[in-house]
């Protein structure tokens, strides 16, 4: 596959040669770089290439251009490579322009002239811009692939791991793709089980388990070492702020994540109220920036790794995994957040991944397209899957168990719903039982008020209705409250007295277990604040008591 493209374009022969020169400096093993000397050069260049099937990335345009300013430049090659990634250089003069092109255009970013030193001004910038392309945008394919069915479970359950892990992949249906019949049908080993994974090097994998199709699509599964600073189980946001600062400040620190790195945040569609991101941010983009600013700090990042237990011998705390590995440390902080409460109806579980699913579910949105999907919740998460899904099926109804949305979700997200057509809310409505053979055709509702049942023809449901946090493998080693969630700092202190069985000398320190060196946070501990930004500072300022109690082991 030929590299994709990076474009300047600038009057001045000077500065393009010396865009052309950083550019390349720096690009040139992933990407082609190419200049022009005006818009209207610039453009004939995109038609050509555009014939070709070559793939533009971004493109950095001077604001002050004779005939064309960079501005008419980007509104007209965004008609031709709508997906690239806009840069305009300016003066301090243009700055007004390039605030207005914000707008207009939706750019990406300005730079100021010079940008000297590139490392510095010019690097980082464009680094960040083209990993979000590249995150996003769908290239020529030849990695992997994976072939199943629509209704099928275990097909929805790789094809989930491989989104949530930020693993590009091509889905071939076979029932609607009969070569994808014929490359299954000619596996010897594949019998009737689905899905198969095809991989580059010419690999297969029959509906595969978690861990090992994570080591075969390259994430890392193993730790390096048998001992840590810090062990962080569980990655969503929590974690990942945790483990950048603790790398950040020189701590050997490891992350294990069950499932896909993000949590339950990197499912959200959308996350408009984070600051720093105008524009919002998807919860995967975020988690994929988090966790690459760990990764080069020093953190280790494992995943498809489950925790199952965790035991003190002092100075060490030693977490058990499933296969009975274990690793050992000085800290641990459990960011384990909470899993989907299930719905529990008739019919609920026979047709779980296969019509019914447990969050957004974005890597299935796109098969609903004209059909009716159903979202089951009113809280933050269930606007953000309602509205998500709303660009794809032809009508999403939420069905909400209290009167309004007022009370459960955010003022912005409650704006959007209320001008989208396409989604109706039923309040005072709960579900009763879901219908279907293979996969959701009809869902039972039951009015609170009125009692009366209706049945509704639907394809797709996607639940939201609270959460239980993960702690079980904990037991009874840490104090917990009722609902499971783990009580930390000043929450264990009772009439002032420090928990049972606690023997230091000192009461627990913000966000520390009733087992000192032992620490929680995000959404499994009590008391949190279900919001990314809050479990983001939580796992940040955790930092402070941890280096508090590692200056005592």
């Amino acid at each position: 596959m030929a590299k994709p493209i990076l474009m300047s374009v600038d009057d001045e022969p000077q500065v393009l040669n010396a865009i052309e020169r950083d550019l390349r400096q720096h690009f040139r093993a992933d990407y082609r770089i190419l200049k022009a000397g005006s818009g209207a050069e610039a453009l004939e260049t995109l038609n050509q290439l555009k014939r070709r099937n070559d793939v533009v990335a971004l493109f950095l345009a001077d604001q002050r251009m004779p005939d064309m300013t960079g501005t008419e430049f980007l509104a007209e090659a965004l008609m031709v490579f709508p997906q690239a990634k806009k840069v305009l250089l300016t003066a301090y003069a243009d700055t007004e322009a390039a605030i207005a092109s914000i707008n207009s255009i939706g750019l990406d970013h300005y730079l100021m002239k010079p940008w000297d030193p590139p490392e510095q001004n010019l690097y980082p910038v464009l680094d960040d811009l083209l990993d979000d392309w590249m995150a996003n945008i769908v290239l020529p394919y030849d990695g992997i692939r994976v072939a199943g069915t629509l209704w099928s479970a275990t097909s929805h359950h790789v094809k989930d791991f491989l989104a949530r892990n930020q693993i590009p992949y091509q889905w071939l249906d076979i029932e609607n793709n009969q070569d994808a019949l014929a490359m299954v049908e000619a596996l010897p080993d594949a019998g009737h089980r689905l899905p198969v994974v095809f991989f580059p090097d010419g690999g297969t994998l029959v509906d595969p388990d978690t861990r090992t199709l994570a080591s075969k699509a390259g994430l890392t599964t193993e730790a390096t070492q048998p001992f840590y600073d810090l062990i962080i189980v569980g990655g969503g946001p929590a974690g990942l702020a945790c483990a950048v600062y603790a790398a950040s400040e020189g701590l050997r620190t490891i992350m294990i994540e069950k499932e896909g790195i993000g949590g339950q945040a990197g499912t959200s569609a959308r996350i408009e109220n984070y600051l720093g991101f105008p524009k919002g941010v998807s919860g995967a983009d975020l988690a994929r920036r988090a966790a690459t600013q760990a990764k080069r700090l020093g953190a280790e990042i494992v995943t498809a790794r489950d925790v199952v237990g965790v035991h003190v011998q002092d100075p060490y705390r030693t977490v058990s995994m499933a296969d009975g590995s274990e690793l050992s440390c000085h800290a641990l902080m459990i960011c384990t957040g909470v899993d989907v409460r299930k719905l529990e109806v008739p019919g609920a579980d026979a047709i779980t991944g296969a019509g019914l699913y447990y969050g957004a579910a974005v890597t299935e949105a796109g098969s609903f397209k004209g059909k009716r999907v159903f979202v089951v919740g009113g809280a933050n998460s269930a606007g953000q899957g309602a509205v998500f899904l709303s660009e794809y099926a032809d009508q999403v109804t939420m069905l909400v168990r209290g009167s309004s949305l007022d009370l459960s979700m955010s003022s912005y997200l409650i704006d959007q719903i209320d001008d989208i057509d396409n989604i109706d809310l039923m309040a005072r409505t709960e579900v009763v039982e879901v219908h279907g053979e293979n996969n959701l055709e009809k869902v039972t509702v039951v009015n609170k008020d009125t009692k009366e049942e209706e049945t509704l023809i639907g394809a797709g449901m996607f639940v939201f209705i609270g959460a239980l946090p993960r702690s079980q493998f904990l037991g009874d080693l840490v104090m917990r409250d009722r609902g499971g969630f783990i009580l930390t700092g000043p929450d264990l202190m009772l009439n002032g007295d420090r928990p049972k069985g606690w023997t230091l000398q000192r009461d627990p320190y913000l966000l520390e277990t009733s087992v000192p060196g032992i620490f929680s946070a995000g959404d499994v501990r009590h008391g949190s604040v279900k919001r990314v930004g809050t479990a983001i500072g939580e796992g940040s300022a955790s930092l402070q008591s941890i280096h508090r109690y590692l200056s005592t082991v």
